[in-house]
């Protein structure tokens, strides 16, 4: 069942609900009035026809008369008076007799001066009357005709108004369920035709605040993101095949060169070396790639441990001195640490070893004297790294763009490189909840500052 269709049922059963019981109220109070007004009006008849017998004189034939011709046409009431000994002193009709008045139902009326019943249909009333210091028992009955068909319309008014109004309600429901839900339906239909292909396609949101368009709102970043990321997979793609195109079609033609012709050993060499060399570019990019796609995993899938930074960069230092020694790396702390958590932060230790590698390798590989250096600072809540070196410098125009996967600026006449080391050493910054910042002179060098947080949980970044 759709939500429309149960949001309508719902309304409509609450709001039936709420009619069924205004309704129930209004006839329990009409039921209870008419029960009241005519015990009042039997009350007053009784008093009346006694006052008729006692104070008028009139006689009891004429009575007696007036309520038979009256009973023909009206719902006459009957009347009784006895003495409270039981003694019959008048009687509208005895052969009718509907009361059918007892000795225990006259002492009750004598000590509880007023009574009230039901006697079947008809409604009875017994009270104790007063004339000359005398006191007497005077009771009336009669069938209120008129009422229960008042009643019964009243009923039938209400079961028909019920009813109609369930239907109304029913409608009018489906109709603004329709209403709230259209946007909706129109959202489902422009989401149906958005696929890889377009993309760029957005759902419509109104101006208003409201939840819907909210939703809208949120659909759309999440296709914001998914546009960019499927972007970037294809931006990707295309760098990685171009990337590994070089290095392959580089030995693919100095194999099938070497196989043209006899060549004689020192020649052999030559091409061996040249394949070698570039057999190590394509594994390094192959590793470098393997490194950013780990980088890219969701945290809660990478291990977090508590690392020391001091370590990880003396592991780093000699991994990038053993690949080339006549690189020179140093690191400095600006201040001596007497606690292990000063110094540690929680992440994943090969990771950071990546990100620092690439660091140290990026600025002794720009730099003449092929240096590079590490200046540690210990804070309360974090620690800041400043990777120095005294090389070209990144010309400003680049600046913006070196975290960028596969991009190279024009420094790249200096050295080789495949444009993921800064991209790579970002993506794994940011995962450790951390910042990275860069500032480059011509003349000084380059300087980035990375900046890690103790406790990542309670870091927003």
């Amino acid at each position: 069942m759709k939500i429309r269709t149960r949001l309508t049922i719902l309304f409509t059963f609450i709001t039936a609900t709420i009619l069924l019981v205004f309704a129930s109220i209004i006839l329990i109070s009409a039921r209870e009035n008419r029960e009241k007004e005519f015990y009042a009006l039997l009350k007053k008849e009784a008093i009346t026809k006694a006052n008729l017998f006692f104070n008028a004189k009139v006689n009891s034939k004429t009575l007696q008369n007036i309520y038979r011709n009256n009973r023909e046409t009206l719902n006459e009431v009957e009347v009784a008076i006895y003495t409270t000994s039981f003694h019959l002193l008048y009687h509208d009709a005895v052969d009718i007799d509907v009361v059918k008045e007892t000795r225990p139902m006259i002492d009750e009326i004598a000590k509880k001066s007023e009574i009230q019943f039901y006697l079947n249909d008809w409604q009875v009333i017994g009270i104790k009357y007063k004339f000359q210091e005398k006191e007497y028992i005077v009771t009336a009955a009669a069938y209120d005709g008129f009422g229960y068909i008042k009643l019964n319309n009243l009923l039938k008014t209400c079961i028909i108004v019920f009813i109609i109004s369930i239907l109304l309600l029913y409608m009018i429901g489906r109709f603004f369920s329709k209403k709230a839900f259209e946007p909706i339906v129109k959202m489902t239909d422009k989401a149906k035709t958005i696929s890889a292909t377009n993309l760029d396609l957005r759902l419509y949101t109104n101006e208003s605040k409201d939840e819907i368009s909210e939703l809208a709102t949120t659909f759309n970043k999440m296709l914001n993101r998914l546009e960019n990321s499927f972007d970037s997979q294809k931006q990707f793609v295309s760098n990685i095949s171009h990337e590994l195109r070089t290095p392959l079609s580089a030995i693919i033609a100095e194999l099938e060169l070497s196989t043209h012709k006899e060549r004689n050993n020192d020649e052999y060499k030559v091409v061996i070396l040249n394949t070698l060399q570039d057999a190590k570019k394509l594994a390094k990019l192959s590793n470098s790639l393997l490194d950013f796609a780990k980088a890219n995993y969701d945290p809660s899938e990478i291990a977090f441990k508590q690392v020391r930074i001091d370590e990880i960069l003396l592991d780093a230092r000699q991994q990038v001195q053993k690949s080339n020694p006549t690189y020179n790396i140093a690191i400095h702390f600006e201040s001596d640490f007497e606690d292990d958590n000063q110094i540690s932060i929680n992440g994943n230790e090969y990771l950071l070893n990546v990100a620092f590698i690439n660091l140290f390798e990026n600025g002794c590989k720009f730099s003449e004297t092929k240096q590079s250096k590490v200046i540690v600072s210990l804070e309360k809540e974090k620690i800041i790294l400043q990777f120095i070196d005294n090389g070209i410098g990144i010309l400003e125009e680049d600046l913006k763009h070196i975290f960028k996967p596969f991009y190279r600026g024009l420094n790249k006449i200096y050295a080789d490189g495949n444009g993921i080391g800064l991209s790579l050493t970002q993506k794994i910054i940011l995962l450790h909840k951390g910042t990275i910042s860069v500032t480059s002179d011509k003349k000084s060098g380059t300087i980035f500052t990375v900046e890690l947080y103790h406790d990542i949980k309670n870091t927003t970044v």
